[in-house]
This record gives C-alpha cells, sequence and structure tokens, in this order.
C-alpha cells in the first residue's frame, strides 16, 4: 500500500521529496524539533515554556495499535487536524511549507491533497517510530 501512496505522490507532483531524499529529516529539523526535541522526543528546548506536554512522536505508531496514523499526522501539519500547544492550537506549519502537492489516501479511499514536503515529513517520522 506504501509503494501506492509514494507512486500517487510523484505522480501528483511531489516528486523524489516526498520519498526518499533526505528532505523529511531537514523539514523535521526545520520546523519541529524545537518543540519536538532532536530525537523527536518531545523534549525540545522550546518544550518547557509551552502549557501542555510535547508528545514524543516516535511512540506514534505505538500509541495507535501498531500502525503509524500517516493521514492524521498529514492533516496535523498541514492544519486540518489542530492540536493544543501554548494555549492554543499548534503552529500550522502547512501554510509555511512550499512546494509541488502530494496524495495520499484519506478517509474511504478518497485522496487527501497536501504538499509533498508534508509527506516527506509525515515520511520521516514514520521511519522513526520504535
Amino acid at each position: 500500500m506504501r509503494k501506492v501512496l509514494i507512486a500517487a505522490a510523484l505522480a501528483a507532483g511531489a516528486g523524489p521529496a516526498a520519498a526518499e531524499d533526505g528532505a523529511g529529516r531537514a523539514a523535521y529539523v526545520q520546523n519541529c524539533a524545537g518543540c519536538h526535541g532532536a530525537e523527536a522526543r518531545g523534549d525540545g528546548p522550546l518544550a518547557a515554556l509551552l502549557t501542555v506536554p510535547v508528545p514524543d512522536l516516535t511512540r506514534l505508531a505505538a500509541e495507535n495499535g501498531g500502525e503509524f496514523p500517516l493521514r492524521a499526522v498529514v492533516e496535523t501539519i498541514d492544519g486540518r487536524n489542530t492540536r493544543a500547544g501554548h494555549g492554543g492550537a499548534m503552529p500550522v506549519f502547512g501554510a509555511l511549507m512550499g512546494g509541488d502537492g502530494g496524495v495520499i489516501e484519506g478517509v474511504g479511499g478518497t485522496p487527501l491533497i497536501t504538499r509533498g514536503i508534508i509527506l516527506s515529513l509525515a515520511y520521516y517520522l514514520e521511519e522513526i517510530q520504535e
């Protein structure tokens, strides 16, 4: 199934960034590590300043019955599914990330269109699951 999703993202113009070129890790370091930490464990330098605990992103699959919640991760990053942080919603980084679009399977098989860099970031988070 993942190969189909990557192929769909590439066909939609996400380019190699949605697959394996390190763009996901670079996007994580630039946009997420400040709060979630260098190792994605919720211990970034800004975490202590927030009013809610910062999630350990290496445990997303474990907390979801062993399945990585790709769609939910994409929707959180691009702002469709907001999270509470410093008294309000987690910052929506999707609007700040440019680039071509990408597609994954949404609810009921409908396409969920987002930025290719967001897919790269989500795939990177999937890779670091424990």
